[in-house]
């Protein structure tokens, strides 16, 4: 049911009692209840409002003796670390605490009170026990929000804690007693409530105008305004309280006045009392915010239902930091990187025309229900309601990540980006801004409209790739940060793996030979060669520029056969190999083969692809991993193929290993094809055995850093460092191959040696062992260490031992190689990363953060003993560690704990770890700093996490019929 905006509230002649509760997080539930209370008291009721907010929120606009405040706590809502970091398992821990624990009691006391003013109607903004209390108590209760916590507690329980399942489902057993639910724009999924009124924005009334606001303030019209607003209150482990931006910040972050652009000036709302930079202005802590958002032509903070409906109702554009509008990424606001984002805000014009009168409609249909008007449907008895919410419950057990189900405020790329969708994209800031570009290529191919000119070639190339006619289709995979295993994938070694933010989207159009756009050159090809249309692979890749790389790559799909079979891998590769500049087509075009090859799949369409990768290249993080899959994740799905993501990343492996050349293991396309969001993917690669994921506790966060050394799997050093311990295997199995027969019976039928069944058993597993990492550390230090050698040449091993059977790294007889240390990592390394994903199921403490940071510190230096080290990554290591140890750290319980090199090592980035907080990013700012001041050079910093493209699927789009024009 939906209630417009000329519904308003009219005096009633009965005296009404409301009993009107707020939940404990935010300011801004409070300050819109303040908005519906003041239309009731307006119509002459009473309202009794339970809340832990100031009393200053309600009484700067509500001065009346039918207003009452009773100060009491009935939910605690988000626990946060700080005003950016919510801590999830703490907030399950306090609602316990604070509801769970001292149900009974709550259920008394507020029954007692509600009989005692002798409420109509009990309203809730959002607080579950109000609702069974007023059951309890016989009155009618009714929900005004826009989200319940139990779908907010839903997602902290699958991140954070499974033993406070029960919690969700007594908080849906608690909304089933509610009568229905009025619904505030912008709303979630809320399964609890099956009646539900939808009204306009609850938005507060200005008590002054703009113009008026800047006199006051000394501010002249042409100066910009920015509003400096982080919400109105949090809580703590013990209490609620006002927010300041010093509870904001991390410990020495301090703003500065080259963070405003020239001409501009910020208000700052709940400023401590610590000086300001002159363009920085002070409002008082019980401003009245709205008549100060109102007078401002920008506001920058964390969004939040008050801050965001007054935004919308003001026209105020909003940078703020989760997703939407325009985004700012929290290393961005503490290091002063605002202006883009602010000249990008301002160039927005704000256009919203929906109703802003939500409290007036709100207080409406609050007085008619307390009056006994029904607004429920009668089909939908409480028992239907109280089922509903059950089900609910059961759906926690749905995959992570799958909302369930999708707002109508939600809609396909359909409405915004011109295009048709076969399904709704997800939450992904990074799909929405792909499929925008996409867009954008159509407006540049129907318009006189240029890219800049670095971009050109690559943008008109992209502009004349597809039939914007015909279905495209779209598949993302996310780069991975090694977190543990690393370079031991290839010996067999168990590894956790974390994929990140950054990831390559890949764009393809499967379409007859004689529909498909060619360029001129492989026209003129076609026409050379008297041929008619043929299959031809058309590709662009965006980024060339940065790369020194081709933007474009083409051939006729007919190159790949080879006497009427798929061309061997081999020969691929020296096709591949002639054009420096169009190498990197391999990741793309290799797909194709390998698909050929394995599967037998036959391509008898032409395609069109276009490679978008913010994965960054040479920097460890599997950026070619992410081309790969997302390569043949949307090749499969154009061609309607069903492929396993674990199998999926076994054939993008043959990609790099046979059509690329590079020797890696399999683990870098397993996290970007089997990852899942904010977790560690545990496998163990013997090929590919997934171990399924493993939680990150909500107190521990990781961080890349990047060294600015390049990193390549297919450099000399990592195939050296391999070729060295797959000899050294060959070295243990003949080892123990030759002590088998002292430990067989002689030809006089007596034993040399009483050896134990065990033990024989052992020698016959490890004469065969067919990964170095099933060998058990104690087992190589009392039988093997001792005959591995520091490093041997190249030709005397094949003399001695023959082959060291790798099928990707040749042995080169004149070359000298490391092999004790090359064997000893992996070895070591697996017993390392089982410790390591046992200690995360620990519980939280200093000892556990400590642990699990040594174990990545020796992960680091047994790298650098094979010669996979650089002095990047050990002066940014070093770094962290004189962090970790400074007397600061130590006082005020350190924050970061251990740091590794990743990946192949020799370069790229290092992985970080520590506490989940603001003061543990800053560090890592600092650490970014301190390193630039040493070599020149700013790390990158790569934080965040994204689903795998297993978990994303595919996307598949066609251009809607109403065409797009510049400027419509």
């Amino acid at each position: 049911m939906r209630i417009n905006e000329t519904d308003g509230v009219s005096a009633s002649s009965k005296h009404l009692v409301f009993a009107y509760y707020v939940t404990g997080h935010g300011f801004g539930h409070a300050t819109r209840v303040v908005e519906v209370v003041r239309n009731l008291i307006s119509a002459g009721h009473d309202v009794h409002v339970v809340t832990g907010a100031p009393d200053f929120v309600f009484t700067s606009e509500i001065q009346s003796p039918r207003l009452f405040i009773r100060k009491v706590l009935l939910d605690c809502g988000a626990v946060q670390a700080d005003a950016l970091t919510v801590d999830r398992l703490a907030s399950l821990e306090k609602y316990s605490e604070t509801a769970v624990a001292p149900r009974k009691s709550i259920l008394k006391d507020e029954v007692e009170w509600l009989n005692s003013i002798k409420a109509d109607l009990v309203v809730s903004d959002v607080v579950p026990v109000a609702c069974r209390a007023a059951a309890d108590a016989g009155i009618r209760s009714v929900c005004v929000t826009n989200f319940s916590w139990d779908f907010i507690y839903a997602e902290y329980v699958m991140a954070a804690g499974h033993h406070h399942r029960s919690i969700v489902w007594q908080i849906a057993e608690d909304y089933s007693h509610c009568e229905f639910l009025i619904r505030l724009p912008g709303y979630c999924p809320m399964p609890a409530f099956r009646d539900v009124i939808d009204v306009p924005l609850v938005v507060r009334r200005l008590h002054k105008s703009r113009k008026e606001v800047r006199k006051e303030l000394g501010i002249e019209d042409d100066v910009k305004l920015l509003i400096l607003n982080f919400g109105g209150q949090i809580l703590s482990n013990s209490s609620a309280y006002p927010v300041s931006i010093s509870d904001m910040q991390p410990a020495g972050w301090k703003l500065k006045e080259e963070y405003l652009p020239s001409g501009w000036k910020c208000l700052v709302c709940g400023a401590s009392d610590s000086q300001l930079p002159p363009n920085f202005i002070k409002l008082p802590k019980d401003a009245y915010t709205p008549d100060f958002m109102a007078a401002s032509d920008c506001m920058l903070g964390k969004i939040g239902y008050g801050t965001v409906s007054e935004a919308l109702a003001y026209k105020l554009p909003f940078v703020f930091f989760y997703q939407g509008g325009v985004e700012m990424i929290r290393r961005d606001l503490l290091t002063g990187h605002w202006k883009p984002y602010l000249e990008r805000a301002i160039s927005l014009k704000p256009c919203y025309e929906g109703g802003i009168n939500g409290g007036e409609v709100a207080a409406h249909i609050l007085q008619e229900t307390a009056i006994g008007k029904n607004y429920a449907s009668d089909k939908l008895s409480g028992a239907r309601r109280l089922r509903d919410a059950i089900i609910f419950g059961y759906e926690l057990q749905r995959v992570p990540g799958r909302d369930v189900s999708i707002p109508e405020w939600y809609q396909t790329a359909e409405d915004e980006l011109g295009l048709s969708a076969s399904r709704s994209p997800p939450c992904l800031p990074d799909t929405m801004s792909f499929l925008k570009s996409l867009v954008e290529l159509d407006i540049i191919k129907d318009s006189d409209r240029t890219p800049e000119k670095r971009q050109m070639r690559e943008r008109k190339a992209a502009a004349g790739l597809f039939n914007w006619e015909e279905e495209i289709f779209v598949a993302r995979a996310p780069g991975r940060l090694d977190v543990m295993g690393g370079i031991a994938d290839y010996s067999g070694s168990l590894v956790l793996q974390m994929p990140i933010r950054e990831a390559c989207h890949v764009a393809l159009q499967k379409i007859s030979p004689s529909k498909q756009r060619l360029w001129k050159h492989a026209l003129a090809r076609h026409n050379d060669k008297g041929q008619g249309p043929m299959p031809v692979l058309q590709i662009v890749s965006y980024g060339s520029e940065l790369s020194n790389r081709g933007p474009t790559f083409d051939m006729d799909l007919s190159d790949f056969m080879d006497e009427g079979k798929p061309m061997s891998y081999e020969k691929a590769k020296k096709y591949f190999d002639t054009n420096p500049s169009q190498k990197w087509a391999a990741y793309v075009a290799g797909t194709i083969l390998v698909l050929m090859t394995e599967l037998g799949v036959r391509f008898e369409d032409s395609i069109s692809m276009l490679v978008s990768s913010a994965v960054p290249e040479g920097k460890g993080v599997s950026s070619s991993a992410s081309v790969e899959v997302a390569s043949m994740s949307a090749i499969a799905a154009a061609h309607g193929l069903n492929i396993h993501p674990r199998d999926l990343a076994l054939l993008c492996q043959k990609v790099e290993n046979h059509i690329v050349g590079a020797p890696c293991g399999v683990m870098d396309q397993m996290a970007s094809a089997c990852g899942e969001a904010n977790k560690l993917l545990a496998m163990v690669c013997q090929p590919a055995e997934l171990l399924g994921v493993v939680e990150i506790p909500s107190h521990i966060r990781f961080w890349g850093i990047d060294s600015g050394i390049r990193h390549s799997v297919g450099g000399a050093d990592y195939g050296s460092v391999r070729a060295g311990a797959f000899m050294g295997r060959k070295m243990i199995k003949s080892t123990a191959s030759g002590m088998l027969p002292q430990s067989l019976p002689s030809s006089n039928g007596l034993n040399n040696i009483e050896p134990e069944v065990d033990g024989v058993e052992l020698l016959e597993a490890e004469a065969s062992l067919d990964y170095l990492c099933n060998l058990s550390p104690h087992r190589f230090e009392a039988l093997y260490a001792k005959n591995i050698p520091e490093s041997i040449v190249g030709e005397e091993f094949s003399k001695n031992y023959g082959d060291h059977n790798d099928p990707v790294t040749v042995i080169d007889p004149k070359r000298t190689y490391f092999v004790r240390a090359p064997v000893c990592h992996p070895i070591y390394e697996n017993f390392r990363v089982k410790a390591f994903k046992a200690l995360l199921t620990a519980a939280a403490s200093d000892d556990q953060l400590t642990s699990l940071g040594e174990l990545l510190y020796q992960c680091h230096y047994s790298y650098s003993a094979c010669g996979l080290g650089s002095d990047g990554t050990d002066r940014l290591v070093q770094l962290v560690q004189e962090i970790q140890h400074s007397k600061v750290s130590k006082s005020k319980d350190g924050t970061l704990f251990g740091a590794k090199i990743t990946g192949g090592g020799s370069g790229g980035t290092i992985c970080v770890i520590g506490r989940n907080s603001l003061r543990s990013s800053e560090q890592v700012l600092e650490i970014q700093q301190r390193y630039k001041d040493a070599t020149g050079y700013l790390p990158l910093i790569i934080e965040g996490s994204s689903p795998g493209a297993g978990k994303f699927g595919h996307l598949r789009i066609r251009r809607r019929s109403v065409s797009l024009k510049p400027n419509q």
